[in-house]
């Protein structure tokens, strides 16, 4: 690439020779220092006299023949022919979009939690210690003095259980695979201790299965790609927007896959419009550069047009070539590709199915991309598998199947989710209706007055043009057109091409829209039958419009809202709870419950998740599946720590006060995230992101992040509980603690009396109570003593 970018310059050189001849000067103006260093780096080869200004501008230095380079971005060049002055842009040289202010880039915390449940009161949670039980909401409690939340639990009998807020990762929504409500659990009974039990011993079987599957995954040895160069950098700077932290994420994990020598299976699942092309471009980009080619593998044919456009016009500013293999390309056009296909004279082939033919020979195929798997059938699958030997595999989705999704949730694929949305999203309104005439209209007419554009998507191709005819009565002054798969494939792009451009007000289709199209003026969309469709099918369609500030409107028209069958309620019922930005990942989850785990989890499997809830149930095969990683070839078993949860009675008040999150839905998702850390990197992020929405933390918030970083070093010493006595702070060892006793021994000698170590594995530490401050300062302190090697 750095060689053809090279050959890009040669006119520019020449022109500059004869400006020179001429008496003139050239001046070159560069978007940043670094630009200004890697283009001095190029023109040096050409024979050219290079002068640089690395300090902002502010006067034109006369540098006589010398070739000026200024790091000021300008969109274009012009010439000043009287002053024989002439200014050329490298933005305008390389095709590179020029770039607004760019927002701090806060980094991403690793390991985000992808659990995005939240409860309303009555509903049914899982406790990993207790069982099932009733959420009754967050409560506050003055328990000595001291003022806390909890989470209040109702088990049977009325009981009641009380789970401090920094242990809220214990608790689960219940999620089963049917509408059966379960039996409530005894709080301190044996039941629920048999129930996990047996449940533990069918998750061996099923993490069994699931270790074959990762075992071959790190066994395929992959190609290790080169780290990020100048080219790619200059890729990244072209991205006209400012990348959400999740679309970053996911870049960078792409990046570490590629860049490493085990294969890569990853699936990056974000809501509609969150920026997964760009993670793909990033992705295809760095391939090419390295000399490989990539495939991209799409549902349709108008969404392999605009996937084609979207790469060539970020591809711009550099020598890869970009080309779409579908039936809007003639025969011989086909040819002509697939020949430079094999001769390597392609670098990157977006198309549908056909890519899957015989004839499609790629010369070095480095990267498959893939998006939306579930709209590719069983025979198509199977080819892909075969492709997909030792090449590394990109899936994007908004909804993923269940499948894979499961595979995912459980680290046989690789998993990112891009869950924040770009800035000024609005979400869709959704409504619900019975199919009536006069809904349709209205809503037409409403979209039209704004100046915006309607989706109707009607899937049955044998009346779709009497659905037209009808519309067109209904509103006569609105332009109209149809759009199906069967329609010959230069019709279908001229009606596509039409509709881009606002000379179509409705477009009356098929599910051809289904996936990709991005048109920010269409804003609503009417769904007849919505009942035949499926959750992802829906979900995608809805994600059609909204792609602008513009407030925008689905309807999903059903023959009776009565007469509807089970699975349609739920999956209507579904949309309409998901309704909010970044709702995909939570519907896939919801589709994960209506259709079940495929043939992952499959019927046999059906009665232990309704036992113990889906999220625990994914939690023990999770945990079962690390297990048998860590476990050797030969079958010892590596040191690992225990599971568990560490438990802190501090006399210190440790919460989020209502005065400084009002919502109670947004302080539960607070407590969540503290909950989840397991960083120093992501405590110091969540600090920013609280300061950053809601102000300056108050102290019993700042108790909690402090008690959670306590965790965080209690978990390796295995330190199962710290207790707050007066005058002093007693640490309970599990016996399984790294720290060796002999170093517990020289602490209590030296310390004159302060540290004494009971029988019963507790060290007792003399500390000073009178203040928060001291407490907490006293215990992290003891706490990396015995981190230490030597004391």
């Amino acid at each position: 690439l750095r060689r053809k970018k090279d050959g890009l310059l040669s006119p520019l050189v020449e022109r500059i020779h004869t400006l020179q001849e001429l008496g003139h000067r050239a001046v070159i103006t560069c978007r940043s220092v670094r630009h200004l260093r890697n283009l001095h780096e190029i023109l040096s080869h050409h024979g050219l006299d290079i002068q640089d200004q690395e300090l902002p501008f502010t006067d034109l230095v006369d540098v006589g023949d010398q070739v000026l380079l200024l790091p000021e971005p300008l969109s274009q060049g012009f010439d000043l022919p009287l002053e024989k002055i002439h200014f050329f842009s490298e933005s305008e040289l390389f095709g590179e979009k020029q770039l607004g202010p760019r927002q701090r880039r806060k980094h991403p915390a690793a390991g985000e939690s992808v659990s995005f449940d939240q409860l309303a009161a009555g509903e049914l949670v899982v406790h990993a210690t207790h069982g099932i039980g009733i959420y009754q909401g967050i409560v506050n409690m003055t328990l000595g003095a001291i003022s806390n939340d909890f989470l209040h639990i109702e088990f049977k009998d009325n009981d009641k259980l009380y789970v401090p807020i920094d242990r809220i990762n214990t608790v689960s929504k219940y999620k089963g695979l049917s509408d059966k409500k379960p039996k409530i659990d005894a709080l301190g009974g044996k039941a629920w201790a048999k129930t996990t039990s047996k449940v533990k011993e069918a998750v061996w079987k099923v993490a069994q299965y699931l270790l074959k599957l990762y075992a071959k995954r790190q066994i395929a040895e992959g190609h290790a790609f080169s780290q990020p160069g100048e080219l790619y950098q200059e890729l990244a700077e072209s991205f006209p927007y400012n990348e959400t932290e999740g679309q970053l994420s996911a870049i960078n994990s792409c990046l570490d896959d590629l860049t490493s020598s085990r294969t890569m299976d990853r699936l990056v699942c974000g809501d509609v419009g969150y920026g997964k092309t760009e993670v793909a471009i990033r992705a295809a980009f760095k391939v090419v550069e390295d000399g490989f080619q990539v495939a991209i593998l799409v549902p349709t044919t108008v969404l392999a047009e605009q996937h084609a456009e979207s790469f060539r016009e970020r591809f711009s500013g550099f020598p890869v070539r970009v080309e779409s293999l579908n039936r809007f390309r003639s025969t011989k056009e086909q040819k002509e590709i697939i020949k430079d296909l094999a001769n390597g004279r392609v670098d990157v082939l977006i198309g549908t199915h056909r890519l899957l033919s015989k004839d499609v020979v790629f010369s070095r195929l480095g990267l498959l991309i893939i998006d939306e798997e579930h709209r590719f059938g069983v025979s198509h699958k199977e080819k892909l598998k075969k492709l997909r030997h030792n090449i590394d595999v990109l899936t994007l989705t908004a909804t993923p199947i269940p499948r894979t999704l499961q595979l995912s949730l459980l680290g046989v694929r690789d998993l990112s989710v891009i869950s924040s949305p770009p800035q000024h999203r609005r979400s869709v309104k959704t409504f619900v209706a019975r199919h009536d005439d006069l809904v349709i209209k209205e809503a037409v007419i409403k979209e039209m007055q704004r100046g915006g554009q309607v989706f109707l998507v009607h899937n049955r191709v044998q009346s779709i043009h009497e659905v037209a005819g009808r519309l067109q009565k209904l509103v006569p002054e609105a332009r109209v057109a149809v759009a199906h798969g069967q329609m010959p494939g230069k019709v279908l792009e001229e009606i596509m091409v039409d509709f881009v451009n606002h000379r179509i007000d409705v477009l009356i289709c098929t599910t051809i829209i289904e996936s990709g199209l991005d048109i920010p003026n269409a804003n609503t969309i009417i769904i007849t039958r919505a009942d035949r469709l499926g959750l992802a099918g829906i979900y995608q369609l809805r994600g059609r419009v909204g792609r602008s500030r513009k407030q925008a409107y689905a309807y999903l028209l059903v023959p009776s809202l009565d007469g509807l069958s089970k699975d349609a309620k739920q999956r209507l019922r579904a949309l309409m709870d998901y309704n909010e930005l970044g709702g995909g990942f939570k519907l896939a989850m919801s589709d994960l419950q209506i259709r079940g785990g495929g043939n992952i989890l499959g019927e046999s499997q059906s009665g232990n998740i309704a036992a113990v809830g889906y999220d625990l149930y994914l939690d023990l095969l999770q945990r079962t599946v690390e297990d048998l990683k860590r476990r050797s070839l030969d079958g010892d078993q590596v040191d690992q720590l225990p599971d568990f949860e560490p438990e802190i009675n501090l006399q210190l008040s440790a919460v989020i006060p209502p005065s400084y999150i009002l919502d109670g839905e947004q302080r539960y998702i607070a407590y969540r995230k503290i909950s989840s850390i397991n960083s120093l990197e992501q405590l110091a992020d969540l600090r920013d992101e609280l300061e950053d929405r809601y102000g300056k933390i108050p102290a019993e918030t700042e108790n909690l992040l402090h008690i959670i970083e306590l965790k965080m070093l209690m978990r390796p010493l295995c330190i199962a509980k710290l207790d707050q006595g007066p005058g002093s702070l007693a640490f309970s060892f599990l016996e399984q603690t790294p720290v060796a006793p002999e170093q517990i021994l020289i602490m209590v000698q030296n310390s004159r009396g302060t540290m004494r170590l009971t029988p019963d594995n507790r060290l007792v530490v003399t500390a000073s109570t009178k203040s928060n401050d001291a407490i907490l300062s006293a215990a992290k302190k003891i706490l990396r003593l015995l981190q230490a090697d030597d004391i």
